[in-house]
């Protein structure tokens, strides 16, 4: 189970990554009425390629994919916040959907 939920977590943040190097209109019009500046987009999307980089990493070598797990519940938690802060809660689902399949692996990392 974990190298499953390890593998899904891992496409479904680099899909988020390249989505947002991509400008994807789905995803960067919610984050101007968020009102994160345009100049941090591409440090996200490299924070969350790393991310999904480091949790395939950590198949071989656990303490990165840990501390990339890590990082990434922490990022989505801020996702969180920020959706909450713009008083957008019908898109709260968003960041908990994409950080949901890292926690579990960093669950199933930490238990084994």
């Amino acid at each position: 189970m974990y190298l499953t939920f390890t593998l899904v977590g891992a496409a479904m943040v680099a899909f988020s990554a390249v989505s947002m190097f991509m400008h994807a209109k789905w995803v960067v019009e919610p984050l101007a009425e968020y009102g994160v500046p345009r100049s941090w987009w591409p440090w996200l999307a490299t924070a969350k390629a790393a991310g999904a980089t480091g949790l395939v990493v950590g198949l071989f070598v656990p303490v990165i994919g840990v501390l990339a797990a890590v990082g990434i519940v922490l990022y989505f938690l801020g996702a969180v916040l920020t959706v909450l802060r713009a008083r957008w809660f019908s898109h709260v689902a968003f960041p908990l959907m994409y950080m949901a399949p890292v926690a579990v692996s960093l669950a199933l990392g930490i238990a084994n």
